[in-house]
């Protein structure tokens, strides 16, 4: 490409971002860090083919300023970790809620898949769930104790092993998205397949309110949550599909970046999951009520933090001069 056309190409952008950079206080480190990774590869390319030209000089200058923005940015280290989750991840996340809608899309078709495969097949319960677990659960039901299986571990124990075992779930759902998204997908039909069998033996028991007052206790936000991971892993999986202007490389490093940072933003609620399996779960004989209300609370979180506050976040930031998203 010639040099004249480079600049043609470019130039509205470049205003832009010089005139953004001059207040760069007013820029959340998501955008910075986007403003900076589009300028040096600006920069690369300007040094590759026009070394000497006032082009790579004045981009190299812009590349400068937006590097000194960042790090001077990173002096609020302080509020680092509240910012990212009230306010830089919510942000990020907006552009994902479509890739969001479709991993709960695919784990709610498995779990209808597994619900109606069980109530078809007999078999089909034993074959996803395991010989040891079902019998030791009609055993349960036969003791009029059907959720006895939350109360044999210790609470410490439970908590911790849930919490990290849910964690490596939401990593290899992340992980399995550099499969072209095809082993995240994999990975939400294994859980969704296993809820849905597990639901529906319970309900051909008859004790499908019993087990989903007690599950969806810690399970609300567990499920959910790995429907997130989900959400990260199929990121990563567009990325590589569909990279629209970018370089594949390029499109794949900002995918993989994004996928990080969702699959962060699911720690916390994990850990909240954990606890509420290894403390609250155990509790069978809490009044209903109680139960309700702890679900209910739980999905309102959920859906506040990964669906409201993004949009919230998003339209208000819309309205801020200086600050919109890039």
């Amino acid at each position: 490409m010639r040099e004249a056309a480079f600049v043609k190409q470019n130039k509205d952008k470049w205003v832009k971002y010089e005139s953004l950079l001059q207040n760069s206080s007013s820029l959340s480190p998501e955008n910075l860090s986007d403003i900076y990774i589009e300028l040096s590869d600006d920069l690369s390319y300007s040094k590759t083919f026009y070394k000497a030209s006032n082009t790579t000089a004045f981009l190299n200058s812009l590349t400068s300023q937006a590097h000194q923005a960042i790090y001077t940015s990173k002096k609020e280290s302080g509020n680092r970790f509240t910012t990212f989750f009230t306010k830089e991840f919510p942000l990020a996340f907006y552009k994902h809620q479509k890739q969001l809608l479709l991993s709960f899309l695919i784990f709610a078709g498995f779990c209808l898949i597994g619900a109606y495969s069980s109530a078809t097949d007999a078999a089909f319960v034993r074959s996803i769930l395991g010989d040891g677990y079902v019998n030791a659960t009609l055993e349960n039901i036969a003791n009029n104790d059907p959720m006895a299986v939350y109360k044999k571990m210790n609470e410490i124990d439970m908590f911790l092993g849930i919490t990290i075992n849910n964690i490596r779930v939401s990593l290899l759902a992340f992980s399995f998205g550099v499969l072209a998204g095809v082993g995240t997908v994999f990975l939400l039909m294994q859980n969704g397949i296993m809820l849905g069998s597990f639901q529906y033996f319970f309900y051909e028991k008859g004790l499908l309110w019993e087990s989903a007052r007690t599950i969806w206790i810690h399970g609300t936000i567990e499920i959910s949550v790995i429907i997130v991971a989900g959400c990260a892993g199929l990121v990563v999986g567009k990325s590589i599909l569909f990279p629209g202007t970018y370089s594949r490389l390029k499109s794949f490093t900002m995918g993989v970046k994004d996928g990080l940072k969702i699959v962060i933003s699911t720690i916390p609620f994990f850990v909240l999951a954990g606890f509420l399996e290894g403390f609250v779960t155990r509790r069978t004989d809490m009044p209903d009520l109680m139960a309700i209300v702890i679900i209910s609370l739980s999905l309102a979180l959920i859906l506040f933090y990964y669906v409201y506050h993004p949009i919230y976040l998003t339209n208000k930031t819309k309205n801020e001069p200086g600050s919109d998203p890039i």
